[in-house]
């Protein structure tokens, strides 16, 4: 405890004092290369603090994630819908619903990557003829 107090009431005082602070407007353009170098340590703390400070204060202005399930299939149109044929599937067809598949709208397996990377549980919708 006695390191943060000497920090607080001694350190940082002197830090603080010792820099190139002007009296008016003129002296900003009278300081020396390092004079400006040993004012950006302090700026960039309080730019910090402050844009810190806007993020927890203002949830406006935090990004927002996106909440789209796809991304990348077909995203000139308003809603995506395939129709495809019973008739047209031999025995059995894997369909995708993760929206990653390179081969929509059957499954190519990119949910398994998903799966690792998101810690879910989604595989393919698969559609089976009955057997006579």
């Amino acid at each position: 405890m006695q390191l943060l107090s000497g920090l607080v009431k001694t350190t940082l005082p002197n830090y603080l004092a010792g820099l190139p602070i002007p009296d008016s407007f003129g002296g900003w353009f009278r300081l020396g290369f390092t004079d400006w170098l040993s004012l950006i340590p302090p700026t960039a703390a309080v730019g910090g603090l402050v844009y810190v400070s806007y993020l927890a204060f203002c949830p406006e202005a935090r990004p927002k994630p996106s909440t789209k399930v796809n991304r990348s299939i077909r995203m000139a149109e308003a809603k995506v819908v395939d129709m495809i044929d019973i008739e047209d599937i031999a025995e059995k067809a894997a369909f995708c619903r993760c929206w990653k598949s390179k081969n929509w709208p059957y499954c190519d397996g990119s949910h398994g990557p998903h799966n690792k990377e998101c810690q879910d549980n989604l595989g393919p919708v698969v559609v089976q003829r009955k057997k006579n």
